[in-house]
């Protein structure tokens, strides 16, 4: 994949063929929706705490159009596989996991009453899978917006509501903020099923509701957002082509998180100070006091990280990310030596303000602020560093900051 994002004419192009090769004709509607990035706030969110994210121009895009019989036929440039299904019957299946996700929003979006047949879709995904950066989200949410489009419905705190009307162009207007909510909470759910156990709003809010240019600030315990300006400056992924080799790594962090709010008697970690955690040390393990520091301390970086935007001071909110991630390894543990590397080298480049790893650690890829006039030689500068260092060749991504879903 090249370092910068495909250009979207390119990417619409790309899912328009694949549908009309697969199905044969070309399909009335095309949608998007972008992978998102996680700045500050790691592994706070499930805490209660605070976090700051950023949509980018990697994209799930679905081409669409309408059937009559209640079927719905599945194609993606990713899988060689086909998947059929009926809009009756949603249960996840083993054969065809990539469709899970799909499954699991129209689930949800009829148990909430609303009416919909079937439809035949091609996928495309700008992103590799290999990276975290919500791409099951963006393929939840792209489905929601796609049956938005083939049969027009509004969304309430009930339920289905009074479907939106087509102009006279035939396009239905964007979602209002509201309804990107109920949106989200629709992903959340389906999220949570699928994963057999609780899944917070973070990921379908940040796909949504992200705002070109800026980051999204979301109160993880209030559900509350705010935008605060990022300008003049772009993330660079670099995956370490190191893979973790199961979720039980942050499944074990969550949970000693969650023993260590309810051994100080809090709700969760966002309820504890600082000052609270040391005083009370003896009452928690090792691990539990280690997991809990890093919460605590990391719903900090984000309080100043919200202040140093405000002010427009991009490096010392850089600053923020290389302590977030010297507190995943030291604390909790999370970091590998390629993601240190990664870091290492982020540091060394005069253009990159800060850097960290970036979705639940044990592997992955880093997210590295990067001075959009930098970009193309920090490019150089990490592919061939990391090269010289492990004989491994990587491909950094380029990601610009854009709106989220609509």
């Amino acid at each position: 994949m090249s370092a910068s994002a495909p250009s979207p004419v390119r990417a619409n192009e790309s899912v328009l063929a694949l549908f009309k090769k697969h199905f044969g004709y070309t399909p009335p509607h095309v949608v998007r929706a972008p992978a998102w990035l996680e700045l500050l706030g790691h592994h706070s969110d499930y805490h209660e705490g605070l976090v700051l994210s950023v949509a980018v121009d990697r994209y799930t895009h679905i081409a669409c159009a309408p059937r009559s019989d209640g079927k719905v036929e599945l194609v993606a440039s990713a899988n060689p596989s086909v998947e059929m299904f009926w809009v009756t019957d949603l249960q996840s299946g083993a054969t065809a996991c990539w469709s899970n996700a799909i499954k699991g929003v129209l689930a949800q979006l009829r148990k909430r009453g609303v009416h919909f047949s079937g439809f035949n879709a091609a996928l495309h995904h700008d992103l590799p899978s290999s990276i975290a950066a919500g791409s099951s989200t963006a393929l939840g949410i792209a489905t929601m917006l796609a049956v938005r489009q083939l049969y027009p419905f509004g969304l309430g705190d009930s339920g289905a509501t009074l479907p939106p009307r087509r102009d006279d162009r035939g396009r239905i207007p964007p979602l209002a903020a509201v309804e990107k909510m109920h949106f989200a909470r629709i992903g959340q759910a389906a999220a949570s099923e699928s994963a057999a156990g609780l899944s917070g709003l973070l990921s379908p809010v940040s796909t949504l509701c992200g705002k070109a240019w800026h980051a999204t600030a979301f109160d993880c315990r209030f559900n509350s957002l705010d935008h605060l300006p990022l300008i003049g400056e772009v993330m660079v992924l670099c995956d370490s082509g190191v893979r973790p080799e199961s979720s039980q790594g942050e499944t074990e962090l969550r949970e000693l998180g969650t023993a260590a709010a309810r051994k100080l008697g809090a709700k969760s970690l966002r309820s504890v100070e600082m000052k609270h955690l040391q005083a009370e040390r003896a009452k928690l393990t090792l691990r539990e006091y280690a997991c809990a520091y890093h919460v605590v301390g990391e719903i900090a970086r984000v309080v100043a990280g919200e202040r140093a935007l405000r002010d427009d001071d991009h490096r010392q909110f850089g600053q923020y990310l290389f302590q977030s991630h010297e507190s995943s390894r030291n604390f909790l543990r999370n970091s590998t030596t390629e993601l240190d590397l990664l870091v290492a080298l982020a540091r060394a480049h005069r253009g990159c303000l800060g850097a960290r790893l970036t979705g639940g650690g044990f592997g992955g890829a880093t997210i590295s602020l990067v001075a959009y006039h930098e970009a193309q030689d920090f490019i150089t500068h990490m592919a061939q560093g990391y090269e010289r260092a492990l004989g491994m060749k990587m491909t950094p991504l380029v990601c610009q900051v854009v709106d989220g879903a609509a």
